[in-house]
């Protein structure tokens, strides 16, 4: 092990340590040291994006790089078996693309912070302590180590929305806690149940003395699956774990469990491992958001300052597609089967609804928090397909609408520091003051909707493919829902044209209003610097995906292959447990 995970993970945990020790006053020392932990976990997600073998699968290998995996708490149960919780890191080809967008992300946010002058040491110890959190649920392989990180991501963003921003700030906070709360509340729910319902073979192995330390191979861990199964394990000896490797295999569940594929157990006349993906979807889905339960989004962006609502977007909402990806999907791929027009349907809902709201905005953030909804619609269409080209384009449009999202927030945020308006009626022709700013505006909004060229066609050309073959390669969803999802590009396009000809072109004008303290300049140091890197991004992964791609591929079809393979087998299994 070379740490180089905990090392992503806690370097800016270390700054924020740092920061805690400095004087409140010392307010550039404060950013410098903010800035170096970003910085650091930036230059460690890139190394190691390079060092990735995308090809791990191909390999022999199980996918996972980089494993750091210590016992962290184990104590007897006595007949209830073993409590166990590792510290279990790992990063495949799904996680390695969100690790490099959050040490991207991570330092534009820094950068993007330093106009903030309110409580600035509280304000960046937050920052810190919300990089690790992120970072951590991206790099996490054992659910509770997942739930602590994911757990840790509410407190930091609850007070930096509710202290620093704007004036409904009290109002989104709360509205953001108690969704995000709930979420976390039904993720737990399952998280316990699954626990009880899972065995850690290797662990179990050592327990029983089948094997030494050194001696656990794979076929030591078929042998104890097997006796597994046929109950020839006592209890006492059973080491329970939450190891989401070990959750995804149904040979490690214990065969009279809750969650097993042959409990037969039903509630609200449903098999109980229907009902726990739907928990567990339902919790991330408040996530990422989904169309209904995406409410609070809005508010949040609104009232966040800009260097917020750059992170909300661009990382945070990733977590909760991820936690589909990661945990509930291959978990239960018997349900995920059996609910894939479902959320295929929800991902369509999202795409067109949230493109009609933001058609129907005039206040220039909220009209992007509204396209944030839309587009992580996408993400959904994509992963229920069960295709290699639709999982491609989810995973591809969470790196790419993070990239994008950065960028349009922040243009946003450029608007609103002269004027401190973001009404789109109250402006026109700032092309003509503003041309930089114009340019980096185009680039985002046509970047946004999907123009070739940039990282967002790539995705959502990928995401139509995949739910357009669907219905042959995998049967999981109508052709219909695809058809309704692609009315929701055309939307884009015209809720972004037509904030731009609102905006940017004709004659100059400003609403009378503002002119009294509106300084319209163009683009200063700090702005080019936070800009121009997202700009290229989105170009060089739009014209190159296969930077992309090659890192991603052959962890997606590992992925497709047993969600395939699984599901039909454990949706039959399921459904014939029922009908006994």
């Amino acid at each position: 092990m070379d740490f180089i995970l905990s090392s992503l993970i806690f370097s800016p945990l270390l700054a924020a340590l740092v920061v805690l020790l400095l004087p409140a006053h010392l307010q550039k020392p404060i950013k410098v040291v903010a800035l170096l932990g970003a910085l650091v976990q930036m230059g460690l997600a890139v190394l190691l994006y390079s060092r990735f073998d995308g090809a791990a699968f191909a390999n022999g290998q199980q996918g996972y790089q980089f494993l750091e995996k210590v016992r962290w708490i184990g104590f007897s149960l006595g007949n209830l078996g073993r409590f166990q919780i590792d510290y279990f890191l790992g990063v495949d080809g799904i996680s390695v693309s969100l690790v490099l967008l959050t040490g991207i992300v991570g330092v534009i946010g820094v950068v993007s912070s330093w106009t903030i002058t309110k409580n600035l040491k509280g304000y960046f110890l937050l920052y810190l302590l919300l990089l690790t959190s992120v970072m951590g649920c991206f790099l996490a392989l054992d659910f509770f180590l997942f739930y602590l990180f994911f757990e840790f991501m509410l407190l930091p963003m609850y007070f930096l929305i509710g202290i620093w921003g704007g004036p409904k700030r009290e109002y989104a906070a709360i509205k953001f806690f108690i969704y995000t709360l709930v979420g976390s509340l039904l993720i737990l729910i399952v998280m316990i149940g699954l626990y009880t319902s899972v065995v850690d073979p290797a662990a179990t192995a050592l327990q029983i003395g089948l094997a030494g330390e050194a001696g656990i191979t794979r076929d030591v861990i078929r042998q104890v699956q097997q006796m597994l199964q046929q109950n020839e394990i006592s209890s006492q000896d059973m080491v329970h774990t939450f190891s989401i490797p070990a959750m995804m295999e149904a040979a490690n569940f214990v065969p009279d469990s809750l969650l097993h594929v042959l409990s037969g157990v039903r509630l609200w006349d449903m098999p109980i491992r229907f009902v726990a993906f739907l928990l567990l979807f339902a919790g991330f889905a408040i996530k990422v958001p989904v169309v209904p339960v995406h409410t609070w989004l809005p508010d949040a962006h609104v009232e966040a300052p800009t260097p917020i609502s750059v992170l909300l977007a661009a990382i945070l909402l990733k977590v909760g597609g991820y936690g589909l990806i990661r945990i509930a999907f291959p978990v239960f791929p018997d349900a995920a089967a059996y609910f894939s027009v479902l959320v295929g349907g929800l991902g369509v809902l999202s795409i067109i609804y949230g493109a009609l709201n933001a058609l129907a905005m005039n206040d220039l953030k909220k009209l992007i928090a509204y396209s944030s909804v839309s587009h992580m619609g996408f993400v959904l269409l994509g992963l229920a397909s069960l295709t290699t080209e639709g999982v491609n384009g989810a995973v591809y449009m969470m790196f790419s609408h993070g990239i994008i999202s950065a960028m349009l927030f922040l243009v946003v945020g450029v608007i609103y520091d002269r004027t401190h308006d973001r009404v789109i009626q109250n402006f026109r022709g700032l092309a003509g003051v503003m041309p930089a700013y114009t340019t980096f505006v185009v680039i985002a909004f046509f970047a946004s909707l999907g123009l070739p060229g940039f990282s967002g066609f790539i995705a959502e050309l990928l995401v139509l493919v995949g739910g357009f073959s669907a219905p042959e390669a995998t049967g999981m969803l109508p052709r219909w829902l695809t058809v309704v999802a692609v009315f929701g590009l055309l939307l884009a396009a015209a809720y972004y044209l037509w904030a731009l000809q609102r905006m940017f072109f004709g004659k100059y004008w400003i609403f009378p209003e503002l002119r009294e303290h509106a300084v319209m300049t163009d683009l200063n140091t700090r702005e080019y610097l936070m800009l121009v890197p997202l700009a290229l991004l989105a170009l060089l992964f739009g014209i190159f995906p296969h930077l992309l791609l090659d890192k991603t591929g052959v962890a997606v079809n590992g992925f497709t292959e047993m969600m395939l393979l699984n599901g039909q087998e454990q949706l039959d299994m399921v459904l014939s447990s029922i009908l006994r």
